[in-house]
């Protein structure tokens, strides 16, 4: 698939124009397809895909790498992933031939700073999250105009009713091709097309992050029980706003700092991002 001409940004409907629209004309569509329109459309714009080559990550992967292998994976190295993570992000982009894959990093002199003794999760796992993954990516994004995400309406309740695709910010769009899609449904798919699984997943690991912050799951548990064990958070939780880093609460709104603990989700504005091409 070569890279589409995009018409030009000065001729562009607003965005929730063009959210909306792409709603209406892929809403019927299969995963696969919707991923093929989203990167050859005219209202998406320029297009990543950001994967944390995770437990469920190889499907979207896949169905890439079927339509166009050369669009950009951004895959954050938040320098705390499991080595199994980091092996299989290297065995995955060289199985599908994906040619495209940037590792976003924080920068070094950043972390020397704020985390001089990588123990800021110990004590403050929002600072982590947003000085080793979601400032970064937020930065690496900055280039895009729609980025492919994971995210499912089975996952969670503030995810139940996401579409295709939504308004992230008032520039960025997010496409969710699996949107409608069960956990049975993915199974299914890494099954029939034998594509090959992260390998903690067969050691109890159903949702993988950073070393420290992940443990196994029990029979019974939720998926997610192993991410912050002992803790209310589930998720990252930390999203950009406005362009500004905020805590996202249990219901999906933003929490004002005021109202708890201090804001520890403020990016450096100073901070620059690494980002090196592995694939």
């Amino acid at each position: 698939m070569e890279k589409p001409v995009r018409q030009p940004r000065e001729h562009w409907a607003d965005i929730n124009t063009r959210v909306s629209a792409l709603n209406g004309r892929y809403k019927h569509h299969a995963a696969i397809t919707v991923m093929e329109k989203a990167l050859d459309d005219d209202d998406t714009g320029d297009v990543a895909m950001v994967s944390s080559f995770g437990a469920e990550s190889v499907v979207l992967l896949h169905m890439v790498s079927l339509i166009a292998p050369a669009t950009p994976v951004l895959f954050i190295d938040t320098h705390m992933l499991f080595q199994e993570t980091l092996d299989y992000q290297t065995e995955v982009a060289e199985k599908l031939g994906l040619t495209e894959v940037r590792k976003i990093t924080a920068d070094p002199k950043a972390l020397a700073f704020e985390d001089p003794d990588n123990t800021l999760h110990q004590f403050n796992t929002d600072a982590c999250c947003t000085l080793r993954k979601t400032a970064p990516l937020e930065n690496a994004l900055r280039d895009f105009d729609a980025w492919i995400t994971g995210r499912k309406r089975y996952q969670s309740d503030t995810r139940a009713t996401i579409d295709f695709f939504e308004v992230e910010t008032p520039e960025r769009i997010k496409i969710n091709p699996l949107a409608h899609w069960a956990r049975e449904d993915l199974q299914e798919y890494m099954i029939e097309n034998r594509l090959p699984r992260h390998p903690l997943v067969a050691k109890g690991y159903p949702s993988i992050g950073c070393a420290p912050c992940t443990s196994p799951v029990k029979p019974g548990e939720d998926p997610r029980a192993g991410r912050w064990r002992g803790q209310e958070k589930t998720e990252c939780g930390i999203h950009f706003i406005g362009g500004k880093a905020v805590r996202v609460g249990p219901d999906g709104q933003p929490i004002d700092p005021q109202d708890g603990a201090a804001d520890t989700t403020k990016p450096d504005t100073n901070r620059t991002l690494k980002g090196e091409k592995v694939a």
